[in-house]
């Protein structure tokens, strides 16, 4: 349970500093309470469809990994990235992604920002 909260964390903070950086990577609300609410409803929708999406989706493009050696990850983080501002709006979640080519520098920021969260914050399995 601690490593699940600790890595919705780490998503709602990589997640933050992508909306910070990114004009076109939008979270809105009335308060900075509510702001907050819906920044770790985004980072544990965010968590659901890496969890369950993508892994089926780097399964199925398996052969695109080997041709384009590995690249094609920045290109499924971002297509996460978009599933999940699109869920997030269905789900009346004030967070919108605008465009393939934020998506990508969303998905890159937040997988930078993510691994360096990985290596200071404590894991289950140490």
């Amino acid at each position: 349970m601690k490593n699940f909260v600790v890595k919705t964390l780490a998503n709602a903070a990589a997640l933050a500093v992508a909306i910070w950086l990114v004009d076109n990577i939008t979270l809105t609300g009335d308060s900075t309470g509510k702001k907050a609410l819906t920044l770790i409803l985004v980072a544990l929708l965010f968590g659901v469809v890496n969890f369950i999406v993508k892994p089926v989706v780097k399964f199925l493009s398996f052969p695109l990994f080997i041709l384009t050696l590995g690249l094609i990850t920045f290109v499924i983080n971002a297509l996460m990235l978009l599933l999940t501002s699109w869920l997030a709006g269905k789900l009346d979640l004030n967070f919108h992604v605008e465009g393939f080519w934020t998506a990508l520098l969303g998905g890159l920021i937040i997988s930078i920002v993510s691994w360096a969260l990985n290596v200071v914050l404590p894991d289950d399995k140490d």
